[in-house]
């Protein structure tokens, strides 16, 4: 296969998967069922955070949370409404006790700063290399100063030189990217060409059948790698191609040529 056939063949596929029929498929429907921007943010991270697993599982415990919220993430952050909420298990291994932690740390931002948007203008995340990388480090940051010095890496991950920060990447894509489709675009932090690829297995090995990925770890040096050469198709938008290469490789419908 070709390099154009190649990029004929993921516009297409990215063209099938980026469709309004995906969202009620999909954790982006939560986010998006806000007008508010501190709501779609805090609606986004969350969703993105409990995003693993089986995906029905994924989206019921999505509408499980925003329950918990009554339906207004915002006000519930800022009234502390966590701090009343008894244990419970919300998603797999992320608990209330997590819920608790991360809405502290985001009581904390949001009592300084307009939006989480802002947080980010202000640490300067657009001038580094990394943004959504950077973005998590001075995230943690608050996180743990609202918890007594305690990290938590079920709510964000800890381990910034390796982890392919698959969650929060495809939260970023939500906020940043914006078609009209599917993703939000209701940041102007970072521009789309500085998104990087929501790394799972499925996106892993699909693009490594095709060429995309020689690096066989999922983890931060992949996600480089792959997303460095998607810029190569598509400079301004790389993350585009998270539709064709999730969509060929959940519907096992990868077929290369000899």
């Amino acid at each position: 296969m070709t390099t154009d056939e190649l990029k004929e063949m993921l516009d297409r596929e990215a063209a099938r998967i980026n469709h309004i029929d995906f969202i009620d498929r999909d954790p982006v429907q939560f986010p998006k069922r806000f007008d508010k921007l501190q709501d779609i943010e805090i609606a986004a991270l969350l969703s993105a955070t409990i995003a693993w697993g089986n995906r029905k599982m994924i989206c019921n415990n999505c509408e499980k949370m925003l329950s918990l919220m009554d339906h207004a993430p915002y006000n519930y952050v800022m009234d502390k409404g966590y701090e009343d909420l008894p244990d419970m298990n919300i998603h797999r291994t992320f608990f209330a006790k997590d819920f608790r932690h991360f809405l502290r740390g985001l009581n904390a931002i949001y009592s300084r700063h307009v939006s989480l948007a802002d947080f980010a203008k202000a640490e300067g995340i657009a001038a580094t290399e990394l943004p959504s990388w950077t973005l998590v480090e001075r995230m943690n940051r608050e996180l743990a100063d609202a918890n007594g010095g305690v990290c938590n890496s079920r709510c964000l991950p800890g381990n910034l030189a390796n982890t392919a920060l698959k969650r929060v990447n495809m939260a970023l894509r939500w906020l940043v990217r914006d078609d009209g489709i599917v993703d939000m675009g209701v940041w102007d932090v970072i521009s789309p060409a500085q998104l990087y690829i929501p790394l799972d297995v499925h996106v892993g090995n699909t693009a490594r059948q095709l060429g995309l990925l020689n690096r066989n770890a999922n983890d931060k040096k992949a996600v480089i790698e792959l997303t460095q050469r998607l810029r190569e198709m598509r400079p301004d938008d790389p993350v585009w191609y998270d539709y064709a290469l999730f969509g060929l490789g959940v519907d096992k419908e990868l077929k290369i040529a000899d």
